[in-house]
Order: structure tokens, then C-alpha cells, then sequence
């Protein structure tokens, strides 16, 4: 693949918002910060850098957001992204001037990843700190910096995240600025893509369970943030989508405790796609009972199986549970002879 002649057609944009403003701003002067701590980080993504060097397949470049894989986001880190070596470069606090200053004292050296994943801005936007036009400019100037310093990286730029509890000015403006970094969207090195969406509930306004202070993730954030950017990020590196994306999807072994209160085990197989989920329950040699309407959020999960007694009634069962890593702890419910029954059930994988 051709990497170059794309690279100058993104050129021309990039360096059509660079010079939009004659004197420049804040948002694309770099420096450092002076805050304590920062130095401290700076050295450490420095030194990962160097010591993961040409085997990191994807760097996370960022602010508090990106950091916060280490944190809140650490379970899903491990599952996405550990195995392809990625690298961290977040650092809580940063705006774009900050990163511009990182870019050029350490924090690529030694790097060759396939992809770097960009998500900056959020920090430029409050008040009247930066513009829309500056904080664009700021992210352009990264993209270019990028692209100039590890020209066999393609860059997946993020749109910056939405904030605040409700629809509000703030967010406003953060929606002009991912109107203007599409247009750097080349279709090839630099890719635009846009999940804010994901976050939001039918009213448009931000869950607790997802942004615990309307800003930062929770882990469930986390989760819909990898999972919303896995078939994008997989193109791009050019690798098949991380199993962590669907992580129904196998072979399993479930278990239920029968009338008797003894266990009853039987195979059991899945198939997850983004939000959804089939399959089928082994109920004897040559027999399968297909899983109907399943869905799945995040980690939860929900179906109905269908099995036919032996007094000839269809007994329903609407099955629901939570997956972790090579684990499912369900429940089970059914009505048998007029009345509703619970029960638990959990599985493991093969």
C-alpha cells in the first residue's frame, strides 16, 4: 500500500486550518506544564515508549480520558488492547498545546504502531479559552505532527466526547469542533469516527452509570468505547476484530441444578454480533433448543429458549445474565403448572 500520496491530499487540509489564523493560539503553541506530577508522567510514557518500541501496535493519545484506561478502564484495556501491546500516551490535563509539546520531546521515539487512536480537545473548550477554529486547529496540528513523524501510522481520530449531564452550550461547541475534524478524514491514514452517540441515552442527556461526573468514564464506558471503535480500529491495523468485541461468542458449558438440587451440565453455543446473540442449548444426543430474540449491552445479556414438555405444553424460559472474561452467571425464568420460577445458572467456556 501506497501511504504516501494519500498523505499529501490530508496535507492540503491540514495545513488549510494550521494557517487559518496568521498569529496562531494557544491551542497550537506547544509547551510543556508545570503542574506537579506532569514531569513525572511525561518520563513514564517516555520510558513505555522506549521500552515497548516497535512492538506496540496501536498508541492511545489523549488527556484524562485516555489515561483513565488505567484506571476505570483497566479491565477492558487488558482484554482489547494489552494483547496488541498498546501504549498509553494520556496524560489527565492536557490540551492540545501539551500534546503538541509531548509529541516532540519523547513520546513517539522508538515507535512504529499501525495506528494511533487521537482524542484531545475537551480540555481547550472550556469558557472562552479557545475557539472552535483554534481547539480544530490544535487537533489538525497533532494529526500533522503524527503524520509527518511516523508516516506508516494511520491515525484514528476521535470525535471529542460529549459532556455535561444535559444538552448544554459546552457541547455545543465540542459538536462544531468534530464538524471541522471530519473534513480530515482521508479514508485512509486518517480516519474520522464519531461514538459520542453511544453514550447517550434516548433524551440525550449522559447516564451516571457512564460518566459518573458527566466527563470522565466508568468502566461501562469503557466498555462501549471499545466496543463501539473495535471494527474501525481492526480495519486499520488490518487485523481480525479483538474476541473481547463479542465476548458470547464460543463454546461453552452451562450449568443448572435440577429438581434434585444435583447439577446438570450440557454444551452450549454462541454467537454474538455487536448487539445481538444466537445460539442453542444441547438438550440430548441430536437435539438443540435455538436461542430466541437475544440481545446484548455491554456485559448483559438476554434470551428466551423455547422446549416443548412432556405433556406437550411449550415451557418459555427468558434466560438473562453477564459474561466476564470465560465466565456467565445467569438466571433463569419460566411459569410451570400456573406458577413462575426463578433459578441460577452459570457457565463456563471450553
Amino acid at each position: 500500500m501506497n501511504l504516501l500520496r494519500p498523505r499529501f491530499a490530508v496535507g492540503t487540509l491540514l495545513m488549510t486550518l494550521l494557517w487559518s489564523t496568521a498569529m496562531g493560539s494557544s491551542a497550537t503553541d506547544p509547551v510543556p506544564r508545570t503542574e506537579n506530577g506532569w514531569q513525572a508522567r511525561q518520563d513514564t510514557i517516555n520510558a513505555s515508549a522506549a521500552s515497548a518500541g516497535a512492538q506496540a501496535e496501536v498508541v492511545f493519545i489523549g488527556d484524562s480520558i485516555t489515561q483513565g484506561w488505567e484506571d476505570d478502564g483497566r479491565e477492558v484495556w487488558e482484554r482489547f488492547y494489552a494483547p496488541r501491546h498498546a501504549l498509553n500516551l494520556g496524560i489527565g490535563g492536557d490540551r492540545t498545546q501539551h500534546v503538541l509539546w509531548r509529541l516532540d520531546h519523547g513520546n513517539l521515539k522508538g515507535l512504529h504502531p499501525k495506528a494511533a487512536v487521537v482524542m484531545i480537545g475537551t480540555n481547550n473548550s472550556n469558557g472562552e479559552d479557545n475557539t472552535v477554529a483554534e481547539i480544530a486547529e490544535g487537533v489538525a496540528a497533532i494529526v500533522s505532527k503524527l503524520r509527518t513523524s511516523l508516516p506508516d501510522t494511520r491515525v484514528l481520530l476521535l470525535a471529542i466526547f460529549p459532556r455535561g449531564e444535559a444538552p448544554n452550550a459546552q457541547r455545543g461547541k465540542l459538536c462544531q469542533i468534530n464538524q471541522v475534524l471530519q473534513k480530515l478524514d482521508d479514508g485512509t491514514n486518517v480516519v474520522f469516527l464519531d461514538i459520542g452517540h453511544r453514550f447517550l441515552n434516548a433524551t440525550g442527556t449522559l447516564p451516571k452509570e457512564i460518566m459518573p461526573d458527566f466527563l470522565h468514564l466508568s468502566p461501562a464506558g469503557y466498555r462501549i468505547w471499545a466496543e463501539a471503535m473495535e471494527p474501525k480500529l481492526a480495519s486499520l491495523i488490518a487485523t481480525a476484530p479483538s474476541p473481547a468485541a463479542n465476548p458470547l461468542t464460543g463454546d461453552w458449558v452451562w450449568t443448572i441444578h435440577g429438581p434434585d438440587g444435583q447439577p446438570i451440565s450440557a454444551p452450549l453455543q454462541l454467537v454474538q454480533s455487536g448487539n445481538s446473540v444466537t445460539g442453542q442449548f444441547s438438550a440430548g444426543p441430536d437435539r438443540w433448543l435455538k436461542i430466541e430474540n437475544g440481545k446484548v449491552e455491554g456485559s448483559r445479556f438476554s434470551w428466551t429458549v423455547r422446549r416443548v414438555r412432556p405433556n406437550g405444553e411449550t415451557a418459555v424460559y427468558e434466560m438473562s445474565g453477564e459474561v466476564s472474561g470465560n465466565a456467565i452467571t445467569g438466571k433463569t425464568r419460566t411459569t410451570l403448572d400456573g406458577n413462575d420460577a426463578t433459578s441460577d445458572w452459570n457457565a463456563r467456556r471450553k
